[in-house]
């Protein structure tokens, strides 16, 4: 017969979110908690396949060590104290993302597979589902992340083609525009004959620049002074030449405030994205977080399989060059509080208020 303080305990616990994500069994929430049956003594993982317990009998608890402190041993069938599937998984993708950004030669999708225990097909699978790119995608970012590098201390164009890996200056050249937006002559001079358009205007936020390339828009700064985002733009490109003034790219100007003031309607402009294999990782993860929500630091690290590199991420999202369209702003602290941002924590929190509203 079940006691008063039972059913009250069960009531407690049939409200708590969590024990929808125990009866749904959840492996996303693995990760954040772990609970303790009082009939049987074990804790298990969201995800257990284990018969469900009665929620009179459940406690949650942070992790496995407050359980274990609170007297439960792990679950023979789960096993909550050693890594999860997905830790697993985000392990061997991490691991394949490290051999092919220090190999010399970028392995191929069969010897990826078979260093980490998969077939090609469900290897090709986990793999753009934590990255956001296919082994081949990625290893041009790995590429091209160590062309830029080298562009910036070889004695030469062909020195630093070789050095970043490329077998064949052909092959390189058929890629090189694509990937860094202009010719490599031009982005090693600092952008010498690279032509951008760009204007200057006022949004909700304060003063914001915004810039194209012919792949697409290459920037959206934040500030209070124009002057200041000019100067940021004329940094980043030195000796390109930067075109302003022009009507119909103020146009274009027009969509991104939009964007701002209605972040769920999109931006329908293509993006000239440039940045480190990692970096395009996590950029390409914030893209996948709905207007409204909000991903902790860590939580994008696990989602990009790489459940270590937090500050990494952080980092990324703080090199960030293309405010709203990239949303760094929809990732916070573990806590839910707001961290640093490029462009402040006050338009931080005007963003999400927007999106919340």
């Amino acid at each position: 017969m079940v006691s008063r303080k039972q059913q009250l305990h069960a009531e407690l616990i049939s409200r708590d979110p969590r024990w929808q994500d125990v009866l749904q069994r959840n492996p996303e929430a693995d990760e954040r908690f772990v609970y303790g049956v009082a009939s049987t003594g074990v804790y298990c993982r969201a995800s257990c396949p284990a018969r469900l317990p009665k929620p009179q009998n459940v406690h949650f608890f942070a992790d496995c060590t407050t359980a274990e402190h609170a007297g439960y041993r792990p679950c023979l069938r789960c096993t909550p104290h050693q890594q999860s599937p997905r830790q697993r998984q985000a392990a061997l993708i991490e691991a394949a993302c490290k051999r092919i950004a220090t190999a010399e030669q970028t392995p191929d999708l069969q010897q990826l597979a078979d260093e980490a225990g998969m077939s090609r097909y469900h290897f090709h699978r986990l793999f753009k589902a934590a990255t956001g790119l296919t082994p081949r995608g990625y290893a041009m970012a790995a590429r091209q992340q160590r062309l830029q590098q080298q562009l910036g201390s070889a004695t030469s164009i062909t020195n630093a083609i070789y050095a970043a890996g490329y077998q064949s200056s052909s092959r390189f050249y058929a890629e090189s525009t694509h990937m860094l937006g202009m010719t490599p002559r031009n982005y090693r001079a600092g952008g010498k004959q690279a032509v951008m358009h760009f204007a200057i205007g006022q949004c909700s936020l304060g003063a914001i620049l915004v810039a194209q390339s012919d792949k697409g828009i290459c920037a959206i700064l934040l500030g209070e002074q124009a002057e200041q985002l000019l100067q940021q733009l004329q940094d980043q490109f030195p000796q390109a030449q930067l075109i302003g003034a022009d009507a119909d790219f103020e146009q274009q100007v027009a969509l991104v405030i939009g964007l701002i003031d209605n972040p769920r309607q999109g931006l329908p402009l293509p993006l000239d994205i440039r940045g480190t294999a990692f970096q395009q990782r996590v950029w390409q993860a914030l893209r996948e977080i709905p207007p409204g929500q909000t991903l902790s630091y860590s939580a994008v690290a696990a989602k990009i399989g790489s459940p270590s590199a937090v500050r990494a991420v952080a980092q990324a999202c703080a090199a960030n060059v293309l405010a709203v369209a990239i949303p760094c702003h929809r990732v916070v602290r573990q806590d839910g509080q707001l961290s640093g941002y490029r462009w402040g924590i006050a338009r931080k929190q005007a963003l999400l208020d927007k999106e919340q509203s």
